[in-house]
């Protein structure tokens, strides 16, 4: 069911698309657009649960695999994001071994872990074996974007059942240096390039895939070439900001008028 396993194995690195607008029109056009993989952002993203619904039923045409970014480490927010069709879970805050085995034991059909079986949309999009296929099948992904994360990254990390880890790079900045660095995307000081690279070395050391947001395709790619797996580039919400103000400031010049637009999000990951 989840091909971004199958690219993976054959080395191929994938595009993440990120979707923080409650839309299923946007999401449609998100998923046309030739991404591998599309997360809904429920934790900060501007929707709930029945946008979620609605974003991955257009998804569906497409065929790119659909994931989530759950509010919390919440077993019931987990289940319901897998019953509504999502192939993989990212979840944020996780700083503890025992907190990503608690994220694995939602993930998963007894005897692996407690899912409770019920995959109402699941099991008609993916079809009747999905049972069967799902524990094998889904990601457990675990964000990584605390200076307590790092600290105790090797707990995390050998967690059974464990697939993967995910670089949140602005609250891993705020963690690790304190507060004293700005959130964003993107990052070029040495200390935090520093900190990403170690945190990617040590859980492909592991055998976990590993992805990160990034703002632009060029971070992404560099970000490729350090060795991750995968690479969120910018989210709908940026991306629509920066088209709408890039289109008016142009539209500007070309009038001879002063541009007024206040430019793209700085909202971070």
């Amino acid at each position: 069911m989840n091909t971004l396993k199958d690219k993976w194995a054959a080395g191929q690195a994938t595009v993440n698309g990120w979707m923080s607008i409650g839309s299923s029109f946007a999401a449609e056009i998100m998923a046309g657009a030739g991404y591998d993989s599309l997360t809904i952002d429920m934790q900060h993203g501007f929707l709930d649960y029945s946008h979620a619904m609605g974003m991955f039923q257009a998804m569906r045409a497409s065929g790119v695999v659909p994931m989530a970014r759950v509010p919390w480490l919440d077993n019931g927010a987990i289940m319901k994001a897998l019953d509504a069709g999502a192939l993989g879970i990212i979840c944020p805050m996780i700083n503890l071994g025992e907190e990503a085995e608690a994220l694995v034991r939602a993930m998963r059909y007894p005897p692996l872990g407690s899912r409770s079986f019920g995959p109402t949309r699941a099991n008609y999009h993916h079809g009747p074996d999905y049972y069967t296929n799902a524990n094998a099948s889904i990601l457990a992904i675990a964000m990584i974007e605390t200076g307590e994360a790092v600290e105790r990254l090797d707990e995390i990390i050998t967690t059974p059942g464990l697939d993967g880890i995910y670089i949140g790079p602005s609250d891993l900045s705020l963690g690790v240096s304190q507060g004293n660095l700005p959130p964003g995307l993107d990052r070029q000081e040495p200390e935090m390039q520093a900190v990403i690279k170690d945190v990617l070395s040590r859980a492909k050391a592991q055998g976990l895939r590993a992805g990160i947001h990034c703002m632009t395709p060029a971070y992404a790619a560099q970000t490729v070439g350090w060795g991750f797996d995968f690479a969120t580039i910018n989210g709908d919400v940026r991306l629509l900001a920066a088209a709408a103000s890039d289109t008016v400031d142009e539209t500007r010049k070309l009038l001879g008028q002063a541009a007024t637009g206040s430019g793209p999000a700085k909202g971070g990951y």
